[in-house]
């Protein structure tokens, strides 16, 4: 009996640390965008996005997490402007900070997650004139941890942030297309 269950642990151990081996090449950084076409001038979508409290009426982080707590910075829209959160494990903890905000134009984002592990990530927004609409693109990007790598074997990062970023562009354009 206990030479049976040495050699469940050796097989064991030899696939956790196959799992790790077969991750380590993995790609160094990562990128998630998606975008969506919204009836409405870049002037009327940037606010929703330059200012940190308006991420209420549309991100989709909100409605995963209504009992999240968040607190401000002195400062929320533009460059400067912070936010901490804390919430389900859905959602995490952490906090983000506007880097840069063109009006009408861009929003760079630095965030900083601490649970349910630590990462640190740009977001950027981008607004696009079409004609009578604008190009609304919502992208995440970083470097991939080890353990991002690791992750990446069993889920795809792409579509489980994608599918959010879609969720959130759609009530981004409804607010937008609502003013």
């Amino acid at each position: 009996m206990l030479k049976i269950l040495a050699i469940i642990v050796v097989v064991v151990l030899v696939v956790i640390a196959g799992v790790l081996i077969y991750a380590s090449p993995g790609p160094d950084s990562f990128r998630v965008q998606r975008s969506a076409s919204i009836k409405a001038p870049p002037q009327k979508i940037f606010p929703l996005l330059g200012d940190l409290k308006a991420w209420a009426g549309w991100s989709p982080y909100e409605k995963k997490d209504p009992a999240m707590k968040r607190s401000f910075g002195p400062i929320t829209a533009g460059k400067g402007a912070t936010c901490e959160w804390a919430g389900a494990k859905n959602v995490g903890q952490g906090r983000m900070e506007i880097l840069e905000a063109q009006p009408s134009n861009k929003v760079l984002i630095k965030l900083d997650f601490i649970k349910p592990f630590e990462a640190h990530n740009m977001a950027e927004f981008t607004l696009e004139p079409k004609g009578d609409t604008t190009l609304a693109t919502w992208a995440i990007y970083g470097p991939s941890a080890y353990i991002t790598k690791v992750m990446g074997l069993f889920f795809n990062m792409d579509t489980m942030i994608g599918k959010d970023f879609e969720a959130g562009l759609a009530d981004l354009k409804a607010a937008a297309e609502k003013q």
